[in-house]
């Protein structure tokens, strides 16, 4: 994952973190990254891009959204975790 300044294109900051691993866009809000991966969902700090926490879910392909400070994805499972 690569974070880049929009103006310029700049790399701001890369993460190599297997646990990133995602077929789906992320999501940023309220200063953070949120990312659905292949084995769960994770936050990076957006200035950063520090590891901030990981939930273990099923697989997941969908992108997480984010409303009212809460982080939504599913899991090819069907489940859906906020």
């Amino acid at each position: 994952m690569y974070a880049l300044n929009a103006s310029s294109g700049a790399l701001l900051w890369s993460t190599l973190e297997t646990q990133f691993l995602s077929a789906s866009s992320p999501a940023v809000a309220n200063g953070m990254v949120y990312i659905g991966s292949d084995n769960g969902l994770a936050a990076l700090d957006a200035k950063t891009g520090t590891g901030l926490w990981f939930y273990s879910t099923a697989p997941n392909d969908s992108s997480p959204a984010v409303a009212n400070g809460v982080v939504y994805v599913g899991d090819r499972d069907g489940n859906i975790y906020a």
